[in-house]
């Protein structure tokens, strides 16, 4: 199959390395692994039951999966028919994956067998046709490496289900053929932030796509060599650009479910992996860990990291780089509505506290906050603005909320920073209300309208508050009907919504109120509560 020019969808990379390098590991899952010509053939045979099942061109399939092999393939098939992947973090409950789903009108789902219990409890509520349950222990070896918990979970077959298994073993491999305009065909919807707060879907192309993973495997200089960890959630756009760029190059994906620091050095170890993205607190863990002074680390010559939970210092650098022989550098700068790296950070021209310089065919530009269009002279503060081939389509059904962010071709992203005179960029803050947890992003009124579901509460409000170890933790103020305030505790409604809400957004601390501070139309001051909360 020819490239032409690699103008091309990501899947065609797929499909030529199955070509040229058939035999080569394209997935390692502890100890499991999957060649490039199984991927490829793998997600044609999903791609011809997806078609089968009527789902055609710009349908959505949404995604309730955690890290796993089915990810990989299902994403690809999905998009081989020119259909939409919808990926839904595997840490939602029932509240939030009804929300997604509704919201993306998916017509299938593919999930884990374990997590059936939530998609059986939503599909009457959502347009489901379809459901694909999956294993871990379809593809896992006997004994895997690492340990893995959940291998010792037996298989789930569950009736009115499909299974991806099957039906990779058994559906025809010849692929429909369907034309996809790289420039305007929407390839992935994943959720965001927007004024009110809710989570909006950015709509993005499978060009929006090929120009970042081309981009940052240039300015990493990877290639078919490579052999990249992958342990971030590749449902998250992030760790998606990271499973792109080694399907580009021809490279190979070590894949964790999960991070532990035991499973991670034994990886890098047995696996010689070359390429890594992390959090600092996963590094710092690692560095921590007794385990560590065994470990050879040489063949790590590339490792990015975010500044989730704990702050990169040019001294945990320097430790790093002591232990493993390599520089631990802040990866980039970038949103979900522009594919993620805007600004990203070179191995070879690391400057600390700064989020690296735009990317190649990348405009960055600081406008000041009391005059939205007037651009600021390098070192100043104000917000920033981004353009360039990865930005994306705009916000599914909220045409409003599309205006406001996407301007001329520009993102107004919200957040604050400036951009010094060698232009590194630094990211300084955030002008929208959202929290950022364990880097995970979280809507206020999206928690406030789980919170209100409890048959207790009135009404709550929700700020960011900060915390040593997830950077940001969520704090709620709730106010309770009068028959009981002297009924339920703050420390029972926190245990509430530990059980209705994924780990990283429930609130860690909650503060009862007699009423909460509003303008005169009603609408809820967020900022006034986060504003004492930051004097206290």
């Amino acid at each position: 199959m020819s490239l032409n020019n690699g103008y091309q969808p990501l899947h065609y990379f797929l499909r030529h390395h199955a070509q040229v390098a058939p035999d080569k590991a394209a997935i390692i899952f502890y100890g499991f692994t999957v060649t490039y010509k199984e991927l490829d053939d793998w997600s044609d045979r999903f791609a011809c039951f997806l078609h089968s099942r009527g789902i055609r061109k710009g349908d959505t399939v949404a995604l309730f999966l955690p890290n796993c092999p089915q990810y990989i393939i299902s994403h690809f098939a999905i998009q081989k028919i020119g259909a939409i992947v919808g990926p839904c973090s595997a840490m939602f409950k029932e509240w939030e994956l009804e929300y997604e789903v509704k919201d993306l009108c998916a017509k299938a789902i593919v999930t884990l067998d374990e997590f059936f219990p939530i998609v059986e409890s939503v599909k009457p509520k959502t347009m489901l046709e379809t459901v694909v349950t999956t294993s871990y222990k379809d593809f896992l070896p006997d004994v895997p490496f690492p340990d893995f918990p959940e291998a010792v979970y037996p298989k789930k077959y569950i009736p009115m289900t499909e299974d991806l298994h099957n039906i990779i073993q058994q559906y025809d491999n010849v692929c429909p053929n369907v034309d996809i305009n790289i420039d305007e065909d929407v390839a992935l919807i994943v959720y965001t932030s927007g004024s009110t707060g809710l989570p909006k879907g950015a709509m993005l192309t499978y060009q929006n796509a090929l120009y970042k993973t081309r981009s940052m495997a240039t300015v990493r200089g990877m290639n078919s060599s490579d052999v990249s960890l992958s342990v971030m959630p590749i449902c998250h756009i992030a760790g998606m650009l990271g499973m792109n760029v080694s399907i580009y190059t021809g490279g190979t994906i070590v894949l964790l479910s999960r991070f532990s620091p035991e499973a991670v050095m034994k990886v890098i170890e047995l696996h010689k992996i070359t390429a890594a993205q992390t959090v600092v607190p996963m590094n710092v863990a690692i560095m921590n860990h007794p385990m560590s002074k065994q470990i050879d680390f040489r063949s790590l010559r590339l490792n990015g990291c975010t500044s989730f939970g704990m702050q990169l210092t040019e001294s945990i650098s320097k430790q790093w780089e002591e232990l493993t022989g390599t520089c631990l550098f802040e990866s980039a700068y970038g949103l979900s509505e522009t594919h993620t790296a805007d600004a990203v950070t070179s191995p070879e021209t690391v400057k600390f506290g700064t989020t690296g310089k735009a990317l190649p065919g990348t405009e960055i530009k600081i406008l000041s906050l009391e005059e939205p269009r007037r651009e600021l002279p390098m070192g100043q503060e104000g917000e920033i603005i981004v353009k360039n081939p990865g930005v994306f389509k705009g916000y599914l059904n909220k045409p409003q909320e599309t205006a406001k962010t996407l301007q001329d071709g520009w993102v107004y992203t919200g957040d604050i920073g400036k951009i010094d005179h060698e232009g590194f960029l630094y990211f300084l803050g955030r002008q929208k209300e959202m929290i950022k947890c364990s880097g995970y992003s979280v809507f206020p009124e999206d928690v406030e309208l789980m919170i209100n579901k409890h048959h207790a509460v009135i009404e709550s409000a929700v700020i960011g508050v900060k915390d040593p170890v997830r950077g940001e933790s969520v704090k709620a103020f709730v106010v309770l009907k009068g028959e009981y305030e002297e009924d339920v505790t703050a420390e029972e409604l926190i245990l509430w919504c530990k059980e209705k809400m994924a780990a990283y957004k429930y609130p860690r601390q909650i503060e009862l109120r007699t009423q909460l501070p509003k303008t005169g139309t009603g609408k809820l001051l967020r900022r006034e509560l986060a504003g004492k909360e930051k004097i206290k």
